[in-house]
């Protein structure tokens, strides 16, 4: 059954419309030239969309730059401003764009776990107001929070956990509460962190993949067919709390100890790389675990110890696998202590990045032989940090112990994918919103 007049012309708006936002301006000659629609079609369709003030003639195009076809339409973007958040245990970040992504305001504000909940909250809502200020965004239409923990499938907000600041659940409320007239979303972060990089980064190849984030914690973005993959209680990818060898325990229903996370998290890295003489600054603005695999990868370039891929049985420790081993072992000193530089101690950093890989592949190929991703991205800031070189060395071990065809690659984006994520999901609910159908 063809569709109706008005139904067309929807449809035909709808395609102008994320055309205009994928490539930027267009002539009318270009829109018909993408769409394939009749070039009387294509004016009518400008037309409507300019009278709706979506669209606007932003500049021409050509050698000529006079005429009616010289002129490029571009969406209105200041017909809606967004805001993004990057809510972490110990901080906030915020940047405020308008509707087509480009971004106004940015800032950050650290708030420690010894804030109390009513301050904690106030204090991530006024850096809000402030930078949308700052950005002259007036009004606030849609609100994108990224965050640690489960978000429930069935009302969309950040579930109750033991393990998390209360500040975390208060903030979605105090938001609506002082925007009134925003749409304030929160998703998952590693989930948001997914979606960018398969928008922007290193999975835009790909309609099935896993995102195995590697930062302070741990955790896992599932992506099947294009869609993302939340579960019956919104918990897929919690994978710190699986249970894996080498660790002094299992995790429990409250506390991933025991899990995956003891094996990857940044303070776990940290150790591992005490045990090979791995040391790094701290960095401002990024986890430890980090920057020691930053400054691993670096020596290994430069010709450090350890530029191989290793043995694959080596244990998660660096050292042959035996059942006694613990991931603390006594004598296992910490980041900051030890003594020597990237090309001491037991191996170095080559050593190094090959016990790390061990442990990364636990966890990758309990996601390939449960899911056949065919592709799994470590995305994180130790993700980015580890580039090509730790990637290839788990791609590596998951060949040897998967019967499934999996590329390991390295995020491009690092820890900026959540903001970048929930930028994403804010334009893009804004764009449902203000591109919906009228009845013209």
């Amino acid at each position: 059954m063809p569709a109706s007049p008005s139904t067309a012309r929807a449809m035909n708006d709808r395609l102008a419309l994320r055309l205009l936002q994928q490539q930027g301006p267009l002539t009318a000659t270009q829109l018909k030239q993408h769409t394939g629609l009749s070039r009387p079609t294509v004016a009518d369709l400008v037309d409507r969309l300019a009278a709706s003030g979506l669209i606007e003639v932003v500049g021409e195009a050509g050698a000529q730059r006079r005429g009616p076809n010289a002129k490029l339409y571009g969406i209105v973007a200041d017909r809606a401003h967004l805001a993004a958040l990057d809510v972490r245990t110990e901080g906030v970040s915020v940047l405020v764009s308008d509707l087509v992504g480009e971004v106004l305001g940015e800032a950050s504000v650290p708030i420690g776990g010894d804030t109390g909940t009513g301050h904690a909250v106030e204090q991530a809502v006024a850096l809000v107001e402030r930078v949308a200020k700052e950005a002259g965004a007036d009004r606030l239409h849609t609100v994108g929070i990224g965050a640690p923990g489960l978000i429930d499938p069935a009302t969309g907000e950040l579930r109750d956990s033991g393990g998390l600041p209360a500040w975390h659940r208060r903030l979605v409320a105090a938001l609506q509460e002082r925007l009134p007239a925003a749409r304030v979303t929160v998703e998952n972060e590693t989930n948001l962190a997914a979606l960018a990089e398969q928008r922007d980064g290193a999975a835009r190849d790909r309609d099935t993949f896993v995102l195995l984030w590697l930062g302070i914690g741990t955790g896992a973005a599932v992506v099947l067919d294009g869609h993302l993959r939340r579960g019956a209680s919104g918990g897929t990818g919690e994978i710190g709390f699986l249970p894996v060898p080498w660790t002094r325990g299992l995790p429990s229903a409250t506390d991933c100890e025991g899990g995956f996370h003891s094996l990857a998290s940044s303070a776990a890295i940290a150790e591992l790389a005490g045990r090979h003489g791995v040391t790094a600054p701290a960095g401002p603005e990024e986890p430890l675990g980090a920057g020691l695999v930053r400054a691993a990868v670096e020596a290994v370039a430069a010709g450090g110890a350890g530029a191989g891929t290793g043995d694959a049985g080596a244990g998660p420790g660096g050292g042959a696998r035996t059942g006694g081993a613990g991931v603390g072992s006594a004598g296992a000193g910490s980041a900051g202590g030890a003594e020597g530089g990237a090309g001491d101690a037991e191996g170095g950093a080559g050593a190094f990045l090959d016990a790390l890989a061990d442990r990364v592949a636990l966890g990758v190929a309990s996601v390939v032989a449960v899911l056949d991703p065919g592709c799994v991205v470590l995305g994180g800031e130790v993700g980015r940090a580890g580039g090509e070189e730790l990637a290839g060395r788990v791609e590596e071990r998951i060949r040897r112990m998967a019967p499934l065809p999996t590329e390991v690659r390295a995020g491009v984006l690092g820890g900026a994918a959540v903001l970048r994520g929930a930028l994403l999901t804010a334009r893009e609910a804004a764009q449902e919103e203000l591109f919906s159908p009228l009845d013209r």
